[in-house]
This record gives C-alpha cells, structure tokens and sequence, in this order.
C-alpha cells in the first residue's frame, strides 16, 4: 500500500517540495509554503480525458477557420470586455473586493441568458438558496429557467450539470468548491487547480460557458495560485470603492478578444447599470476654474474616455514630503515632479504632493503626463488655466519635450462632442491630422504649454 505523504505548496505559483522554505524557490515570495497532505495515486488504471473529442493531427492548411458562437449576456458593457458575448466551452475568472458587484452582475446575466437561450445554473458554496432568491427578486432576476442549488462538491456539481444541461454556468466560488479525492481543504492549491481543470472539461467537452468567482487577497491581488489565471480563458476584474457609485470593469486576459476594453457601471439599488456615454458621468462636476485641476483624454480599449485629474501642491516643514497618487502610477508621479524641478526651476521638495483621478479610474499608459504636470504646475503657482473648457494630452519626456501619442482623433471628435472649445496636443500629432473640428493647439516642450495655458 502507498504511503500517504505530506508535501508543502506555494500558495503563489503551486511549486511543490517535500520540505518546507521560508521563501518559495519558484516565485521568490516569504511565506507562501502550505503543508498539504497528498494522496497515493493508481497507478494501475489511468483515465485519459480528452476535451476534443480524438481529433488526429492535420496540416494548418486543412483547417476551416470560422468564428467562435457567442451567447449576448443582455449587458452591453460586458460584452464589450468579453469581445463580443460569451464563448461556448469558455471559462471565465471574474475577481474582485468583496461587495463590488460581482454576485450581481452575474446574476443579472443568468437572468437575460436564460430568458433568450434556456437553462442557466447558478452553484454557490457561499450562500444559501433562500439569499440568492432574496437578491434575485431585489434585481429583478426571477425566472423558471435559472436554476439555484448550494454545494460545493464538484461532483455532484457535474451530475447536475449532466441532468439539467445548462446553456451558462456560474460557480460562486471556486475556493468553496472540493473534490473527494484530496484530501486537503477547500481553498488549498490542490483543491484549486484540481476543481478548475474539472470545470474546464465539463466546459469544453459539452460547449457550456461558466464564469468562475474568485476571491482577493488583502493587497487587492487574486488569490490562490497564478495557474488559475494561466488556466482559464478570461480573466475579468471589478476596480472601484464600495463606498463610490461607479464600477469598472476590466480584462487582465482574454484569448477570444483585446485585454484594453473596460466596463463602466454605476451600482443602484436595482443592481448594476451601465454606463454608455463614461465621458459624461467622469466630467459632470467638473468645474473648468479652478487651480490643481485639468481634464485629459485616454483611450480605453477601442473607445476615448475624457476624466479630470486633480493635483494639490502644498508646502510643508517635515523632512521627508509626501507623495500620494491615486488612479496614477506612482512611479510615473515621480518622473514628471524630477523633470519639472530641473526644467521649469519649480520646486517639490519641499512640498507634499497630492493627485487623484476623479470617478476611480487607475490611469494606464501616457496620455495623461502632459495634463498631470498642468495640473501640478496650477497648484504650486496657485493659477488657473485661462483657456476656456481645455482639454489636454501628451506624453513628457525626461528633456521637458511632450511626444506625440496614438489616436488622437478619436480623443479630438470625443472632445468636440463634449462641447470642448480648446485642445492641446504634441506638435507632431497636429501635422497629421485631416480634420479639424475644435481649436487645436500643438507645443513641443512643456515650458511651452505654461504660455499657452497661463
């Protein structure tokens, strides 16, 4: 008979070792080395699962190329971040803080699934069938044929996937759910990864799409190991405050369509709206006169978003002055302070420096750096810009030189259609544009735009 032996896993990355560390050999993080106690394996009978059914190897040539079928889930938003709609076989990882929407979004999609393509099952380890039906009549999600049941063994999940044979179906969540056969607790790694790989043959083999929930972990990362995220086809996550009315929705992973889309919601007490104009709830109170506060334009995915930034610049005794930057990467706060103070003479050293993106977005990309040093230059002189309704984009160099960036017609129209009057843009990025439809103002440094703006 087979020893039953304890071994240690990383909760981070799932390398295995008979022995404890302090710090995974794998993935280089303390603490991360969990006892787990794995079963002898049979090693006289092998069931070989397949997902595609035999197929034989054939030449690329030979191969008919076709669409993937998507199912609509009724949400705009959503099928924007998934591509399109939902994939048949797909697996699908949404995360996110407890309390962001996720429950309720997915609920909301089983609602229109099953109202257009028939039997949707909803599994849930967390929460009773009673709760589910008490938020489903608050989200108006009653229907006959969205199906509840509260367990978490996988399964007696797949024997109910078998009877009931679902067009969707949602697992809430995969660190509740168990397989038999390990012996370790829910949540482990071994858990983890055995439960999802059974969720992606039931998937595959039977073309039935299943969102998969995920916790987070306290510094807002996904929790159990990266080979869940390496697993699965999609990975979505909800960014936003419980206290704040705005949700979005982003992809960190997507094979089935672009990683760059993002969802905006707005959480109600009939659950999660969408938001199709973002630009029009981002600026609805802004105030074009005041000092520390400028608008800029990004592009998220294939659409243009206009978002006020907001910088505050006051002077301070303390040795070491404070940096905080929220919805702006930190690292990038700290390049545009170092080339103002040794371009523009202006001093932040002895300053604390405050910048926020208003509405929660985190700010990807450059096309905000030329608007964050306006912004920090307006707070430290105590100015405001004098142009009327401006907006402003391009990315500084470390020279002071502003460079041109991608796209910016689509920023240009989304201005003009906001009812922008003025719009400052790298010189470059001015030479190729065809058509002009808002004052259009190019500089070439940021020593420039203080004679432009001010």
């Amino acid at each position: 008979m087979a020893k039953i032996k304890n071994i240690y896993i990383c909760s981070e990355c799932g390398y295995e070792s008979p022995k404890w560390y302090g710090k995974c050999p794998s993935c280089n993080n303390w603490n991360t080395m969990t006892e787990e106690t794995k079963a002898p394996t049979n090693t006289g009978f092998k069931r070989a699962v397949t997902m595609s059914g035999g197929n034989k190897p054939q030449s690329i040539v030979n191969i008919r190329s076709s669409q993937y079928e998507r199912l609509d889930t009724g949400i705009t938003e959503l099928n924007r971040v998934l591509g399109g709609g939902l994939v048949k076989g797909s697996l699908t990882l949404i995360s996110g803080d407890p309390g962001i929407g996720k429950s309720t979004i997915l609920l909301q999609s089983a609602r229109n699934i099953s109202r257009k393509y028939g039997k949707v099952l909803y599994v849930s380890g967390e929460e009773s069938e009673e709760q589910i039906k008490m938020r489903g009549e608050r989200l108006d999600s009653i229907c006959d044929n969205l199906y509840i049941v509260s367990e978490t063994n996988i399964d007696i999940i797949e024997s109910h996937i078998v009877d009931i044979e679902p067009a969707f179906v949602i697992i809430d969540s995969i660190q509740t759910l168990f397989k038999s056969d390990i012996s370790s607790a829910p949540g482990s790694v071994s858990q983890v990864r055995e439960c999802t790989n059974e969720l992606m043959r039931i998937g595959k083999t039977k073309s039935i799409p299943l969102f998969i929930v995920a916790h987070v972990t306290k510094q807002g990362e996904l929790a159990g190991p990266r080979v869940l995220e390496h697993m699965v086809d999609t990975v979505l996550y909800f960014e936003g405050e419980r206290t704040q009315e705005f949700r979005i929705l982003r992809t960190i992973k997507n094979r089935f369509g672009t990683t760059s889309e993002i969802g905006v919601f707005e959480m109600r007490q009939s659950g999660l709206e969408e938001i199709l104009d973002a630009s029009s709830v981002f600026l609805q109170e802004t105030s074009f006169k005041q000092e520390g506060a400028v608008v800029i334009g990004i592009i998220e995915g294939t659409r243009p978003l206009l978002i006020e930034i907001q910088a505050l610049v006051s002077e301070t005794k303390a040795v070491m002055p404070r940096r905080t930057a929220v919805g702006v990467d930190h690292q990038r706060l700290n390049l545009i302070l170092a080339v103002l103070e040794k371009k523009l003479k202006i001093p932040f050293y002895n300053s604390d420096v405050y910048v926020n993106v208003v509405g929660g977005l985190n700010l990807e990309g450059t096309y905000g750096d030329l608007g964050l040093a306006v912004a920090l230059i307006s707070s430290a002189k105590g100015r405001e810009i004098k142009l009327d309704r401006t907006l402003i984009i391009g990315e500084v160099g470390l020279t002071g030189e502003v460079r041109p960036i991608a796209q910016v017609e689509k920023i240009m129209n989304e201005a003009a259609k906001m009812g922008f009057a003025n719009i400052i843009m790298p010189m470059k990025n001015t030479e190729k544009l065809e058509k002009r439809n808002i004052n259009v103002i190019g500089v070439s440094s940021v020593k420039e735009v203080l004679s432009k703006v001010f």
